[in-house]
């Protein structure tokens, strides 16, 4: 029998060579007519079929109305529930390495300069002490001496209020770089060593192991790639000025000299942070700015190589535990997946890879960590396992890119995938869609039955109007201008609040949020009432029907760029969405709508974050720590472009507004 669409097809029937009563084959080159036409048309699909019936659709709306509660009830259950199994074995697969240059650990690590990087460190603490800051003379003089191209480049940034560690408004500081130039390739693509030079006694060692990685680097000939020894003053403030200054780009308004010397293409980097001369365990960061993620590639290298030199490493401070058939190791790796959940939904970068991310760098940051373990393991064995990563990282010949970008860690040697954990919000979002299918339908009923009794003649001239978009607009508008009063006034206002108030500027700022915040619930939103048909039943209706599509478009979008933020708020916010109505119980639905705001979530989420990492707080401590969680937004936002804060005062708070203008309509 011939291929599909050979001579052995005609039609589109199989026909078999040679048969019984078979036309022979066409020649090749002979005119033939084509198929005739079927005198038949092709039967629609079922699903058009149930569609196009009025019949099937009266049934299917009155089996929508009917079950909506029971439907939505049961959709939420099933999202929640498929969040919490995804700590399951089955759902979460072992990690393994998909890049070929990186997929075996065969190198023989030959760094033995521990005690060189001690020295260094010391050396470095003693010299930062006299200067009372980053010794920027003598890191030059270093990096020289051991054969790099050494620049610096000062820069200053002026806050938009000043914080609590920050008691100004400008920021200046120097970074100090060193240039290690392949021997055996153009200066096409670097790899990058970070270590972040913070105020008091800090990073000592990790400064002082990344001038003997450098000094034993420079002894190798088999780099492939330019390698950058990087000492970034004031932590993010001074990461971000130099990758801005790197890439010829001004995003946050930074100043700076710009740097003085470029390497090839920035592949990878790699943030190391130490505060002590042994190392019990590593514990490894990946969130970074806005939720973004590095390739799993290159944690599944820092894990294999922590295996295969035998050190600890940890995620989000937990250890992996080995038995993954059991109860408590199911509750210790949902901890995990939460904690990792929760950083990822703050949006704020848990180290300094986080800004790499920005400009398509992979990078993690490395936190060695000396507890009361029984195992510690020294300078060299840290060096050896950071000499293995290079190594691996010089072998690339493109970018990282055959592993995954969204994911979820229940614990370093196992992942969930972006397409196992979506269904659950896939699940949350349902519930605004049948809610939303449930209003159209009740919406449709309405103008069905009001054009029937046109038709009839029976319009009484006392029947309500139909109200009209316009009695949407008055909410609406004012719902936006408290959201924009919510982003712009706080930083604004502060001079004025500080002039008229015993408060300093950070407190100002956060104070005038929530003012704004609680003043946006008692603003005149019924102004609806003087408008046609506004009043009625259908117009709230309408209302609640455009803030449902709204959030969940909203959440959509939201959930595609950082997944733990978007299931958060629609973990929170959709069952109160769904439940509000201007009848009914309006004491308890006043209560659900205001647990379900996203200041209540962000308050939750810092209890919850205390509570995983064994760490409980009093409801006082718990509510400072949510004043600097809104202060450290605002910063994060004006400083390196966090879209969490802008998100909920332009977004989420208006939106949640309209549902509390649907609570209170008149």
């Amino acid at each position: 029998m011939g291929a599909r669409g050979g001579p052995g097809w005609i039609c589109g029937q199989p026909q078999a060579r040679g048969a019984r009563g078979a036309s022979p084959p066409v020649p090749v080159g002979t005119l033939s007519s084509p198929c005739p036409p079927s005198s038949s048309p092709a039967p629609p699909a079922p699903t058009m079929g149930l569609l196009s019936d009025p019949h099937c659709r009266r049934a299917l709306s009155r089996l929508v109305l009917r079950l909506n509660t029971p439907l939505c009830a049961l959709s939420y259950v099933a999202g929640l529930g498929w969040f919490l199994a995804l700590a399951f074995q089955p759902l979460a697969p072992r990690t393994y390495m998909s890049e070929n240059a990186m997929g075996s650990t065969m190198v023989e690590e030959q760094f033995l300069f521990g005690e060189r990087a001690l020295s260094y460190g010391r050396e470095f603490a003693g010299h930062k002490k006299k200067a009372g800051g980053m010794p920027v003379a003598w890191l030059e003089k270093t990096m020289w001496a051991l054969g790099l191209e050494v620049h610096r480049q000062p820069f200053s940034r002026t806050l938009p209020f000043p914080d609590e560690t920050r008691e100004r408004y400008m920021v200046k500081g120097t970074n100090v770089y060193g240039i290690l130039r392949a021997p055996r390739a153009a200066s096409t693509e670097s790899l990058v060593l970070s270590v972040p030079c913070s105020e008091g006694p800090h990073n000592h060692q990790a400064v002082g192991l990344m001038l003997a990685l450098a000094s034993y680097f420079r002894g190798q000939i088999y780099w492939a790639k330019d390698i950058i020894f990087l000492v970034n003053e004031h932590d993010l403030l001074g990461m971000e000025a130099w990758l801005e200054a790197y890439h010829d780009v001004n995003v946050t308004e930074v100043r700076s000299s710009g740097t003085l010397g470029r390497a090839g293409a920035i592949q990878a980097a790699v943030s190391l942070e130490l505060s002590s001369d042994v190392v019990t365990s590593f514990d490894v960061a990946v969130e970074g700015l806005n939720g973004q993620l590095p390739n799993l590639d290159l944690l599944n290298l820092f894990h294999a190589f922590c295996q295969k030199n035998g050190l600890l490493c940890t995620i989000q401070g937990k250890l992996q535990r080995s038995d993954w058939d059991s109860l408590p190791a199911y509750a210790h790796s949902l901890q995990t997946l939460l904690l990792m959940v929760l950083a990822q939904a703050s949006g704020r970068p848990r180290g300094d890879h986080g800004l790499f991310l920005r400009y398509r760098i992979e990078a993690i940051t490395l936190r060695g960590i000396n507890s009361f373990r029984q195992y510690k393991y020294d300078m060299t064995t840290v060096g050896k396992t950071l000499e293995g990563m290079f190594r691996k990282l010089n072998n690339l010949l493109e970018r990282l890119h055959q592993s995954y970008f969204f994911y979820l860690l229940p614990s370093l040697s196992r992942f969930v995938s972006i397409g196992v954990y979506m269904p659950a919000f896939g699940f949350l979002i349902l519930v605004l869609v049948l809610k939303a299918l449930d209003l159209w339908m009740k919406l449709s009923k309405c103008e069905a039955g009001s054009a029937e009794r046109l038709w009839d003649g029976d319009h009484a001239a006392g029947e309500e109007p139909r109200p009209g978009l316009l009695a949407l607009v008055p909410p609406v508008l004012i719902c936006h201008a408290a959201g924009l009063a919510l982003y712009f006034l706080p930083v604004l206002g502060q001079r004025v609040a500080t002039q008229h108030f015993p408060v300093s500027e950070s407190e100002a700022v956060v104070l005038t949020v929530i003012a704004i915040y609680v003043a946006g619930m008692a603003l005149p939103h019924n102004t609806h009432r003087v408008l046609a048909g506004g009043g009625s039943d259908r117009g709230w209706m309408t209302l609640k029907l455009l803030a449902l599509l709204y959030l969940a478009l909203q959440l959509g979008c939201l959930a595609l760029l950082n997944f733990s933020l978007g299931f958060l708020l629609a973990a929170t916010m959709v069952p109160a969405a769904a439940a509000v109505q201007p009848t009914g119980p309006k004491v308890l639905l006043s209560a659900l709508l205001v647990l379900a705001t996203p200041a209540v979530t962000l308050l939750l989420g810092i209890f919850l974050q205390r509570e995983l990492v064994e760490a409980p707080v009093a409801a006082a401590e718990g509510w400072q720590l949510f004043l600097a969680a809104v202060a450290e937004g605002l910063l994060q936002h004006h400083l390196y472009g966090s879209l969490l804060f802008p998100f909920l005062a332009l977004c989420a708070y208006p939106c949640w507004l309209l549902l509390w203008n649907v609570l209170f309509w008149k």
